[in-house]
């Protein structure tokens, strides 16, 4: 073995136990990323000086969309997985789409079910689809972070065979004997802290002061990021690689990165919402 080879460290799944409760790590970092980004959003909205004056969404509207995204995610995740990823399984096994605690999530089914939800909740109280969109997506990498680290800690989702002098390498115990690249944890930055990052520094440039910016920024930077993650990642063994070498991540992130880009456009050229300085509109 080689001297720089990493074990994976072995993680227990289960992350609590009560009685015959059994909490899961995945549990867990889908619980911890919606009250973290609930705090983060409640943060942003109550800094007028962000947004050019009052918010256009007000702390009781946003603790009652909490359980619509909820519903969203779930329900989309899931309904992702069955459709992109193992649809003749399902068809087979019906019953299978109900049994959640196996596992099987899809970020882009959750993430249609996100834009369900918000369109939904906006219209219902007649507040700015475009606006609670930013919110919603200003505070998804939070979740995104901690449900890649969730695949790392459940051994799960590894990398692709690595060269076994990477000093980071891992054997994953159930990735077969050969050193792996930990995808999972290069997700985790990409997605995670590096798109979180990104869509901070945009919002103390005002970007909320354009509504969809941020919207559209996490849509094409989150399907880059996701693409060069699949050029580490091991494909789901029930697809393997399609056309060309593809993914079916990188095929789905792919039409992502366009409508992203068509939402930053309109954005930027729609006029800002109160005052904005003239050295932070001209970088915007």
């Amino acid at each position: 073995m080689p001297f720089l080879l990493i074990d994976f460290p072995i993680f227990d799944p289960v992350a609590l136990s009560l009685g015959p409760i059994a909490i899961r790590w995945y549990a867990l970092a889908y619980i911890g990323g919606i009250v973290l980004g609930w705090i983060y959003a409640r943060s942003l909205i109550k800094k007028e000086r962000l947004w050019g004056g009052p918010a256009p969404i007000t702390l009781p509207q946003l603790d009652d969309f909490i359980l619509w995204v909820t519903i969203g995610i779930i329900v989309g995740g899931r309904t992702g997985y069955v459709l992109f990823y193992n649809l003749p399984f399902f068809i087979a096994h019906p019953a299978e789409i109900f049994e959640l605690w196996k596992g099987g999530m899809s970020f882009h089914g959750g993430f249609l079910g996100c834009v369900a939800a918000v369109m939904l909740f906006a219209r219902r109280n007649n507040i700015s689809i475009l606006s609670l969109g930013d919110i919603t997506t200003a505070v998804g990498p939070i979740g995104l972070f901690l449900g890649r680290l969730a695949n790392f800690i459940n051994s799960e989702l590894w990398g692709r065979p690595a060269d076994p002098s990477l000093p980071w390498a891992m054997i994953f115990p159930n990735g077969g004997p050969l050193p792996r690249h930990p995808s999972q944890l290069y997700e985790a930055g990409l997605e995670g802290i590096l798109l979180f990052t990104v869509l901070a520094i945009m919002i103390r440039m005002g970007a909320l002061r354009r509504p969809g910016l941020i919207l559209g920024s996490f849509i094409a930077l989150y399907g880059f990021a996701r693409i060069t993650g699949e050029f580490f990642r091991e494909p789901d063994p029930q697809l393997g690689f399609l056309w060309g070498g593809l993914t079916m991540g990188m095929l789905l992130s792919v039409p992502m990165i366009m409508v992203g880009a068509i939402i930053i456009a309109a954005a930027v050229r729609r006029k800002t919402a109160g005052p904005m300085p003239s050295s932070i509109q001209g970088r915007l």
